[in-house]
């Protein structure tokens, strides 16, 4: 098959692939991003055993790599004979969601509890005196200022997960990666060709060049902050 031949059922695969990491982007980012706030609550939380209980978790999920937790996600339940995630795309998918909601979200929850930190502690007595509640004083004061604290940062981490979006072929979730790395074991009558991988990194290219400048804007736009 020559490479005209090849060239249409490659970008079809490829496209299909990164729909998928796009599906996985969007859903972590939309559980993470309320669930690091959570957690960011409990490890700031006055009652301690509650404060230390969410500083280990998030000890733990920081500390040990994703790609451990997606298999151990994915592969325990089923070593317990309870496979709670089902079988096929769905079922790899459901549970790669979650791997990664709950890790970024511990990530995120170091960067909203550095933010909130960070407001200084007599914008917070300013707004006592005046008589505002202290959930008044957290999403009229703090919350203002932490979001202007936390963008640069989050944006990182954003940046980041696009790629880590890739450790989910370690479970077989056909992200584009998978798709792409396909055709040189042999999918679709292609084998042995190695040039579908180069392009996969050109998805990821556009996807973090769109996302650079999206957030270059947002961080602009919230200049009036400082």
């Amino acid at each position: 098959m020559t490479f005209a031949e090849q060239f249409p059922i490659v970008i079809q695969a490829l496209n299909t692939g990164f729909l998928q990491t796009l599906k996985l982007f969007f859903v972590t980012l939309l559980g993470a991003i309320p669930l690091g706030l959570i957690i960011s609550f409990g490890s700031m939380s006055r009652f301690k055993p509650l404060s230390y209980f969410t500083k280990i978790v998030v000890w733990i999920i920081r500390g040990t790599p994703l790609m451990i937790q997606l298999l151990i996600i994915y592969f325990m339940p089923g070593l317990m004979d309870n496979n709670i995630w089902g079988g096929g795309e769905s079922g790899r998918f459901l549970a790669a969601s979650i791997a990664f909601i709950f890790n970024y979200a511990c990530y995120f929850s170091e960067i909203y509890r550095g933010g909130i930190q960070g407001v200084p502690k007599g914008q917070e007595e300013a707004g006592l005196v005046l008589g505002m509640t202290k959930s008044q004083i957290f999403f009229k004061v703090k919350l203002l200022q932490m979001v202007k604290r936390i963008v640069p940062p989050m944006s990182n981490e954003i940046i980041t997960l696009v790629k880590d979006t890739s450790l989910s072929r370690i479970i077989s979730l056909q992200e584009v990666i998978f798709a792409g790395q396909s055709f040189m074991k042999g999918n679709m009558g292609i084998a042995g060709v190695i040039w579908p991988l180069f392009f996969t990194a050109v998805y990821y290219l556009i996807f973090n060049g769109i996302l650079t400048v999206l957030l270059g804007r947002l961080e602009k736009k919230l200049e009036y902050f400082r």
